[in-house]
Order: structure tokens, then C-alpha cells, then sequence
């Protein structure tokens, strides 16, 4: 079987820190922390159920009120995991949805903070999860604080930030300092460009581990039910999928 894929070894890292769900939840237009869920479901099959709701999947998706329900089965404690974004995120986990300046004169405008901070107190494991490893993504202090990666003593909160997965590398989140650490590096990639593209300060390894590559079995899952079950939320995604792979074989086809 061909080498693994960008976006395969981001899937199957998102898997790992899904390790021990009960129910994950992902939001709208994020195929691959999709992918990554169903990932874990499909590992953990016949040893242990794995519950995923999908926003805006007909198939994957036990909630049939949006997101209400959502936000009800966090405050319940019965979502395990969730996935956010951002146009920033800071070396304190705090995430910025609402744009680029000084609010509320911001110079770029994005869609806006939503139910982030309140599933950011409630979910236990939320993975921090932005495609774009690069200073204005990753900066020093976000110009707004939509969610607050950590809360001062005494506020009572049950979630909070885990991890940071880029395209680059995979960070843990220390609440008790707070702040990243440098985890693993992808395929690729090494600790100098990291530090250059990241705009706040993290712990790190003198050599800091490899993001693991998914072995064969793994691989196979992947490429097969996994693909499979995304196309029907993410037909554009899997599509496009399907095309890289049908490049890496012709790649590793002999002349």
C-alpha cells in the first residue's frame, strides 16, 4: 500500500486524541475532524461503541434539531469530544471568531463566536483544529477572545482545550500553566519551521517525536469504509481524496 497521505496522517492523529469517546460531536464543514471520528468509530468497532454526531450528515447524525440538541448534550455531560477553529488562536488556547483589530472596528470580519465559549466550559476534550500552521493564524495574542482557553480559580468549568493540530504539527495543552507544547512534527516538517510559523512561545523536545505515520491495517480502514461513509457528507472532499490516491498509485506504478 502507497505512503500515507497529508491529510491521512492528520485523520488518523485526530483518531488517537479521540481515544476512549463515548460521543463526539463535529461541526459544520469540517471534513477531515469528520473523517478522524469516523476513524475511531470503525477501530474501536466490537469492542466498544463510539457515538458520532455529524452537523449536517443524514447518516451520521443522532440530533434531528440542529444544534439545540447539541448544546444539550454538552451541558449534560454526555459529549465526550468537539472540535473549534479560528481565524486566531494564542499560545493560551484562546480562540478569535469575530475578526482582525480592534473590536468592534475590525479590519477583517469573520462569521462569529456561536455556542464556542459554551461548549469550550462543557466539552471535556475539545481538539483545537486549524488546517494553516502560519503567524496570523497562530499569534501571540488573539485580538478577540471568543472562547477562553483557560479560566481563572474558582470558575467552575468541565471543558476546556486538549490539544492544537495543524498542518504542521500536533500541540498538547497544559491548562495548569497554561500553554502548548510541542507534541510531534509531521512528516516533512521540522522543529525550526515550526517555531517560524508559530507566533507564540511553546515547550518543546532539543528533538521532538514524528507524528506517526497509520500503519497498513489502519491505512486500508481509511481508504475503505472510512472514504466510504464521508462521501455521503463531504462528496466534494472524498472525491478529491480519491483523485490524490489515484495519483499516488500512478506515481508508484512502474514505467
Amino acid at each position: 500500500m502507497s505512503a500515507a497521505l497529508p491529510r491521512e496522517i492528520l485523520i488518523c492523529t485526530i483518531a488517537r486524541l479521540l481515544d476512549g469517546v463515548r460521543h463526539v460531536a463535529v461541526g459544520a464543514s469540517s471534513p477531515m475532524p469528520a473523517a478522524g471520528a469516523m476513524l475511531r468509530r470503525a477501530l474501536d468497532d466490537g469492542q466498544r461503541p463510539v457515538r458520532l454526531s455529524i452537523l449536517g450528515s443524514v447518516e451520521h447524525n443522532f440530533f434531528t434539531n440542529g444544534s439545540a440538541e447539541l448544546f444539550d448534550s454538552a451541558g449534560q455531560g454526555r459529549l465526550d469530544a468537539f472540535f473549534l477553529g479560528g481565524g486566531q488562536i494564542d499560545g493560551q488556547a484562546n480562540v478569535n471568531l469575530v475578526g482582525v483589530g480592534d473590536y468592534p472596528q475590525v479590519k477583517v470580519r469573520w462569521p462569529g463566536s456561536f455556542g464556542s465559549a459554551y461548549l469550550y466550559f462543557t466539552v471535556p476534550r475539545v481538539i483545537l483544529f486549524r488546517e494553516e500552521h502560519s503567524p496570523r493564524v497562530l499569534v501571540d495574542k488573539v485580538d478577540f477572545i471568543s472562547a477562553p482557553g483557560a479560566s481563572a480559580p474558582g470558575v467552575y468549568r468541565t471543558g476546556g482545550p486538549v490539544a492544537l493540530l495543524t498542518g504542521k504539527a500536533l500541540f498538547r495543552f497544559d491548562k495548569a500553566r497554561p500553554g502548548f507544547t510541542l507534541e510531534s512534527v509531521h512528516p516533512g516538517h521540522d522543529l525550526d519551521e515550526i517555531r517560524a510559523a508559530t507566533g507564540f512561545a511553546f515547550d518543546h523536545a532539543e528533538t521532538p517525536a514524528a507524528t506517526p505515520a497509520p500503519d497498513t491495517a489502519t491505512l486500508s480502514l481509511l481508504r475503505g469504509r472510512v472514504l466510504d461513509e464521508l462521501a455521503e457528507t463531504y462528496p466534494a472532499f472524498a472525491a478529491e481524496w480519491r483523485s490524490d490516491l489515484a495519483a499516488l498509485t500512478r506515481e508508484g506504478s512502474p514505467a
